[in-house]
């Protein structure tokens, strides 16, 4: 499995760089997997975009040092403080794109439980009432640690999610005046971090924890963003 470590210069070049791999993996067939801590941001998805406060919620983002960008994948916002929240991103091939939806969903859960539990936290499916970016892929511990979605197209699969290291207050203060801009009813006591739960707070130690988990018993051919500029 490739594996793909570091950020590229700016956000839109981080999401250019996962789309790529994407049809990387849908040309030559080979899996791949990043781990990585986004630039400082809050990622507003497709239905923040349309709300009637997103104007508000972008600058209560953008007043609290987090510029605010758009994500194609996802839900709601998610705040990456630009060192402890993680993201990860999982391109396999498909040779039918009606089939193993669930299939996928269900394996990076399960993935994701077991890299946490090799970090000392034992995890759950779903999450907390009124969390950030609800949805029904989840994993939570005293709070909600991480969520997954997924994108499909032509020959290969997209499945993302963020992870919350630490710096959970950090977190909480710029979602909270977010989420009461979109209307979107928002619980600071529903976010987990990884730290809190009993982890570590060193994203590094999660990063290599969950692309273990990932690459499982394949051979890794590690790259790094800087080799693909």
């Amino acid at each position: 499995m490739r594996v793909i470590r570091g950020r590229a210069a700016t956000p839109e070049a981080d999401r250019e760089l996962t789309a790529e791999l994407l049809a990387e993996v849908a040309e030559r067939g080979v899996p791949a997997i990043r781990v990585w801590a986004p630039h400082r941001q809050v990622a507003f998805g497709r239905r923040d975009s349309h709300a009637d406060g997103y104007e508000r919620a972008k600058n209560a983002a953008e007043e609290r040092g987090y510029p605010a960008v758009e994500r194609s994948v996802g839900g709601r916002a998610v705040a990456y403080t630009g060192e402890t929240t993680l993201a990860f991103a999982t391109a396999v091939p498909v040779d039918d794109l009606r089939q193993g939806l669930d299939r996928r969903y269900e394996e990076t859960t399960t993935t994701v439980l077991d890299a946490l539990r090799d970090l000392g936290v034992v995890a759950r499916r779903g999450e907390p009432d009124e969390s950030f970016c609800p949805g029904a892929h989840s994993v939570q511990r005293d709070g909600k640690l991480a969520g997954i979605a997924q994108r499909v197209t032509s020959g290969s699969a997209l499945v993302s999610g963020c992870l919350l290291v630490a710096e959970r207050e950090e977190v909480v203060d710029v979602l909270d005046p977010v989420y009461d801009a979109l209307d979107v009813p928002f619980d600071r006591d529903s976010v987990g971090t990884v730290a809190d739960a009993g982890g570590p707070d060193d994203p590094e130690d999660v990063a290599r924890a969950v692309e273990r988990a990932f690459v499982g018993d394949d051979e890794m051919d590690v790259e790094s963003v800087d080799d693909r500029s």
